[in-house]
């Protein structure tokens, strides 16, 4: 049985940011299924209606996908702004290129872009945003990156902070694992699906990494299907 007392430092596929091709197309549109089915996107989009009920926005929302993948979530989005009145204007960030150009290949509307750009890059640290998202991205990184990263972050945004990643538990592990293997067509899929929660959180690693970060006013609960959603405020 697999040991998920604490997090793992394998390196998944996906992390490989020169990979391209085929497999990386076949994986991005069987995430978005999986996330589909399994209701994820829900935390994520919940998490944005929770943060931002009662802002009166007097110009264009501005809003950041960090790891955006295909722009599925962005997309999800935008639709969901749009029935809400709200204009905006969203961008999605991954550092591989080869994402960067399925997300634009997919996507239509005229008020999303998209940019291969490194969240750790002198450049990305200038940008500002009301708000900034992240759907299964953070745990591809270490403990004290998150908490570098997110004091960064903080600062970069006005409204607050959305994210929506894995709890770490065995049923979750082998439930994806199981399922990826009976039903998934991508090598990438099979082998980074488990793998991403074995390198994913607790609520005590959550806890941790928050106050390291010294971020007080946050709420953080678990959600379907196995996640942990973190509004944080500012």
């Amino acid at each position: 049985m697999v040991n998920l007392k604490n997090r793992s430092a394998e390196i998944e596929i996906m992390d490989d940011l020169a990979c391209e091709g085929p497999v990386v197309d076949q994986t991005l549109r069987e995430l978005e299924t999986i996330n589909t089915l399994l209701g994820g996107n829900y935390v994520t989009l919940n998490g944005i209606d929770e943060l931002i009920k009662d802002k009166p926005y007097t110009q264009p929302l501005t809003l950041v996908d960090l790891g955006c993948g295909g722009g599925d979530v962005l997309r999800l989005i935008d639709a969901q702004l749009k029935r809400k009145n709200i204009d905006a204007n969203l961008l999605g960030i991954d550092a591989n290129p080869a994402i960067i150009q399925f997300a634009q290949k997919h996507t239509n509307q005229r008020n999303i872009s998209f940019e291969a750009s490194n969240i750790f890059s002198s450049s990305f640290q200038q940008k500002k945003f009301d708000v900034a998202v992240a759907t299964l991205f953070f745990h591809h990184f270490k403990n004290e990156e998150l908490v570098s990263f997110l004091k960064q972050l903080h600062h970069q945004v006005t409204t607050g902070i959305v994210i929506n990643d894995l709890h770490r538990h065995w049923f979750a592990y082998y439930s994806i694992k199981w399922l990826t293997a009976l039903f998934s067509k991508s090598s990438m899929v099979k082998f980074d699906a488990p793998l991403s929660v074995a390198r994913s959180f607790s609520k005590k690693d959550w806890q941790i990494i928050l106050q390291d970060a010294g971020i007080t006013n946050y709420t953080l609960r678990w959600m379907w299907a196995f996640r942990w959603q973190i509004i944080i405020k500012k």
